[in-house]
């Protein structure tokens, strides 16, 4: 700024200055000013440059801790709903395991006995076969009703058809085996016969 001055006190003081003169002294001055600006602006460049590659760092970091924050819940989450479905369903193997045995004692509660001692032993066998339903109904499980209800292919199976005009259509007409759900969830689908 200060030479500026003095060049324009030069040339006032140097009358006959055509005006290219002057212009080409105030291009000079410009230029200097811009030089040194410049020089300071390089001079805070690399400080300005270290703090934006350090807030950079610093948003991929915060980006990275969001992303394992929410993996980490998602884990936790999935956790939280296998352990659930395992306390809810802890009982399904040994109940895949009896239900054999219910099918043993239903056919041999069919057979029909015609002495005293073959009916207080089918007495027993009927105790036995309550009790162990109704240790199965305290689990959670339920017989899949079938007769007389709509085919639906998640708890029914089909092994068979019928023509039966006193059924409607798709209407299960006779069961060949049981059906039986643990809470919401099927363990064995009821074998019926549907009619068309």
């Amino acid at each position: 700024m200060t030479e500026e001055r003095n060049n324009e006190q030069e040339l006032n003081q140097n009358s006959p200055v055509d005006e290219e003169t002057a212009e080409e002294v105030f291009a000079e001055n410009e230029a200097s000013e811009q030089t040194e600006t410049d020089f300071q602006g390089q001079e805070q460049d690399p400080e300005q440059q270290k703090i934006s590659e350090l807030e950079a760092k610093l948003e991929e970091a915060e980006n990275r801790n969001l992303r394992l924050q929410a993996d980490f819940d998602n884990f936790r989450r999935r956790s939280r709903i296998e352990l659930e479905a395992s306390a809810k369903y802890r009982a399904q193997s040994i109940i895949s395991d009896l239900l054999p045995a219910v099918d043993n004692f239903e056919r041999a509660m069919k057979m029909e006995v015609d002495n005293e001692q073959a009916k207080s032993l089918m007495q027993g066998v009927e105790m036995v076969y309550r009790s162990l339903l109704d240790a199965l109904k305290n689990e959670g499980v339920e017989v899949i009703e079938s007769v007389d209800n709509e085919f639906d292919p998640h708890l029914h199976q089909a092994v068979m058809q019928a023509e039966d005009e006193n059924y409607g259509s798709n209407i299960v007409v006779e069961e060949f085996q049981k059906g039986y759900k643990l809470k919401d969830r099927v363990i064995r689908p009821a074998m019926v016969k549907v009619n068309q």
